[in-house]
């Protein structure tokens, strides 16, 4: 039988009724209940499954659903005295944040506004209840049509929850996800003290001065520092990828992940599931992405030579390491260069972050790097010595996280390139002038980050991006004679053709070996053959890359 898998679903319920696999989080109701606060603030990086985790949640406690079959068989429900106390038997309001963005102040407040008329009409039963305060139903129904004023919209948690009680005479439990994307996009775009005013409003006043709320669950990336949201509220707790609370309830543990391959009958990919999408360390505890795992597994069942690749790494976000480098390159460089090499980086941590002070310091950077999964904890066992307390030992998790680091130093070497003047480079290398080609393409590579594993598609890369621009018309990997070179520039007003084959040597002894490879592709591919007459110089270069050095011949 074919296993549905819920990749993009974080509808609990819609997952358990059509019977996609799920792998059991349902412990982390009896975690949560066991250490319950009057604030809950869970935070790990994107797609790690902390809104699944959040709908469970909402279909457990909410009072108007009868959600035990969707329990039947999971962990939670060997605990029959806590599901008795708490299973649908609390009001719930729940709502995500996920889509509250705009390029400007009034286009996220509009959405914003959207979210609470959503969220208004989700209850709108609570209109028409005897037990509600009709003032309170008057603003209520503004909310819903979208009329109220931006004081209502900031007190909107503080009415629904206290209609919510109303209606069903018991205090109520707050769910939100995904609680700093509108400040993190706020941050982006400019506008984010007008942002963090009326998240405060929104969210502290409904946790710290409620009387009609039992408790609050709030998700996130990152744990906004309190003093900018959360001022005032007692009894408040977060559990990030620092602590023990919650780790192995969120991601998938390596036993989790093994039973998954070996249901969809993959089990054969372990080790490159391992290579690629492991390496993460919540507290103690070893955790894969969900959303990268579930994708390629899912991408087997469509292909089963289907070969891993980037998932988690595409799911946008990744603009932060691109423009930290671009504009910070200095003060990172070495940092990166060492976890490029698989290296570990010893840096004070700061996990309380407010946005607009993200790329204030490079300390900043790798706190961001950190909370949100483009790093992790090294093992301890790799470690040589104590970690300072504020301090963490960190690394690069895992393949598809280095792949990520690499293209986002890629875009940015190619982006340098086209700023500075190449001219010189240019012309020697137009000229044939080979020593002076070669110390300034070595000198030019000196400028970026460097890493152990290059491959030959980033020196291709780069040299094309050397030649790219109005003046030249430049080309890869497109066929010329019988094959397909990987660079060839024309320049028409002289009438004149580049044809270059790249290679890769990881040490200099390799050098004349992928010399001499080089060469042969020329005669047996007849790269030179293929350039049209109209060019009347036509040179062939053999460009053999090593690390920070380039080494140049002439065909």
């Amino acid at each position: 039988m074919s296993i549905s898998l819920p990749l993009g679903i974080d509808d609990f319920a819609k997952v358990r009724e059509e019977h996609y696999y799920y792998i059991d989080k349902t412990a982390f109701i009896k975690q949560l209940l066991n250490t319950r606060f009057e604030a809950n603030l869970v935070t790990r990086p994107r797609r790690f499954g902390k809104s699944l985790t959040m709908s469970m949640l909402e279909d457990f406690f909410d009072i108007s659903r009868d959600s035990k079959a969707h329990f039947d068989g999971l962990k939670i429900s060997e605990e029959t005295e806590l599901c008795e106390r708490w299973m649908n038997r609390w009001p719930v309001v729940a709502l995500t944040m996920k889509s509250v963005d705009g390029l400007n102040f009034q286009d996220a407040y509009g959405m914003l506004e959207v979210v609470i008329a959503n969220l208004c009409k989700k209850y709108a039963f609570l209109g028409d209840s005897s037990k509600v305060n009709p003032a309170d139903k008057e603003l209520f129904n503004k909310l819903m049509y979208q009329a109220a004023n931006k004081q209502n919209l900031k007190n909107s948690l503080v009415l629904i929850t206290r209609m919510m009680s109303a209606h069903y005479g018991k205090k109520v439990i707050l769910i939100m996800d995904e609680y700093d994307v509108p400040v993190a996009k706020a941050s982006e775009h400019g506008y984010y003290d007008e942002m963090l005013d009326m998240i405060r409003s929104l969210l502290g006043d409904a946790i710290k001065t409620n009387p009609h709320l039992k408790f609050a669950v709030v998700t996130g990336c990152l744990r906004i520092s309190k003093e900018s949201i959360f001022t005032g509220v007692n009894n408040f707790v977060t559990d990030a990828i620092t602590g023990d609370r919650f780790n192995e309830h969120v991601g998938f543990t390596p036993v989790e992940v093994r039973q998954l391959l070996l249901d969809v009958g993959f089990i054969d990919h372990m080790d490159e599931v391992k290579e690629w999408y492991d390496g993460y360390r919540f507290g103690s505890v070893e955790v894969y992405c969900p959303w990268a795992v579930l994708s390629y597994a899912s991408a087997l069942q469509r292909d089963p030579g289907a070969k891993p690749k980037k998932y988690w790494g595409n799911t946008s976000g990744n603009d932060i390491i691109y423009k930290y480098i671009s504009r910070k390159l200095r003060n990172v460089k070495s940092s990166l260069n060492s976890l490029m090499d698989d290296g570990i980086l010893v840096t004070q941590i700061e996990e309380d972050l407010t946005y607009d002070y993200l790329k204030s310091s490079a300390k900043n950077f790798w706190s961001l790097l950190y909370l949100t999964g483009y790093l992790t904890n090294a093992n301890p066992a790799d470690l040589k010595g104590e970690v300072p307390d504020t301090y963490a030992a960190l690394r690069i998790p895992n393949k598809e996280v280095r792949e990520v680091f690499k293209s986002n130093i890629i875009d940015w070497f190619n982006s340098y390139i086209v700023k500075i003047d190449r001219t010189d480079i240019c012309n020697a290398i137009w000229n044939g002038n080979l020593d002076t080609a070669q110390k300034l393409l070595s000198a030019l590579l000196l400028k970026t980050v460097s890493y152990h594993d290059y491959q030959e598609s980033f020196y291709h890369a780069f040299l094309a991006g050397l030649f790219a621009g109005d003046e030249y018309d430049v080309e890869s990997n497109n066929e010329y004679g019988v094959g397909r070179p990987d660079v060839v520039v024309k320049d028409d007003d002289n009438q004149r053709a580049l044809v270059i084959e790249v290679k890769y040597a990881k040490t200099e002894s390799e050098i004349p070996g992928k010399f001499a490879e080089a060469r042969k592709q020329f005669a047996d591919e007849r790269y030179l053959e293929g350039i049209p007459d109209d060019y009347t110089t036509v040179t062939g270069y053999c460009a053999v890359f090593c690390a920070k050095k380039c080494f140049m011949k002439i065909v």
